[in-house]
């Protein structure tokens, strides 16, 4: 459930240092930004900002950048860089179809998409994070050896993107349908909502797609 409404998000998401307002012009200089020519990892539809606070905290010697659209849910993540003292993250308030205006070619090593919005409508399938759409437009700005990691809990959407992977000219590295009891689990960092749906027995599926 997206959380919507939050007086004041728009305003202090403006004036907030660490949410980038002019993404197209950092295109290609995204390492000026962070002052060092460390990897760039992206999260797409990163929500509240636990899983990729805490990659970051984890991982000093590597860079990131959450992309989320909704200001409501962008605010929860701001809130959470407050206590944050490392300076390897930011943010975009932006729709991921606009990937190509943001990133130049090559210029992330990784991505990732967790638990994202299903849109279970056959007419809204170009819309899903793991269609073959928009795995072209990862291909743009994805290093050649960089990979796609996927995570969700709704079986007919992780169905599709096995589907999608190689009828987008993709691959898959490997897959699990069930991540916390598999050979995998050891390091997976934890989202808001995989806690939740973990909580309730369900079982976490997760695909590292490459070229």
């Amino acid at each position: 459930m997206r959380l919507r409404n939050v007086k004041g998000a728009r305003e202090n998401i403006e004036m907030n240092p660490y949410v980038i307002k002019d993404g197209e012009e950092k295109k290609g200089k995204w390492r000026e930004l962070f002052g060092n020519d460390h990897p760039i990892h992206l999260e797409i539809g990163m929500g509240k900002g636990k899983f990729l606070l805490e990659l970051a905290a984890k991982n000093p010697e590597i860079n990131y950048i959450g992309i989320e659209k909704f200001s409501s849910v962008l605010i929860r993540a701001l809130q959470k860089r407050e206590e944050y003292e490392g300076d390897n993250i930011y943010f975009l308030r932006m729709d991921a179809e606009h990937l190509q205006d943001m990133f130049d070619e090559e210029e992330i090593d990784q991505i990732y998409l967790n638990f994202s919005d299903p849109w279970p409508k056959e007419r809204h399938a170009k819309r899903r994070l793991t269609s073959k759409e928009f795995l072209s437009r990862y291909d743009h700005v994805l290093k050649k050896d960089g990979v796609v990691i996927f995570k969700t809990d709704n079986r007919d959407l992780f169905d599709f993107s096995l589907e999608q992977v190689p009828m987008a000219g993709w691959k898959i590295k490997n897959v699990t349908y069930d991540l916390h009891h598999s050979e995998f689990a050891e390091g997976n960092i934890m989202t808001e909502y995989e806690e939740k749906f973990s909580s309730e027995g369900k079982a976490i599926c997760r695909l590292i797609a490459y070229r």
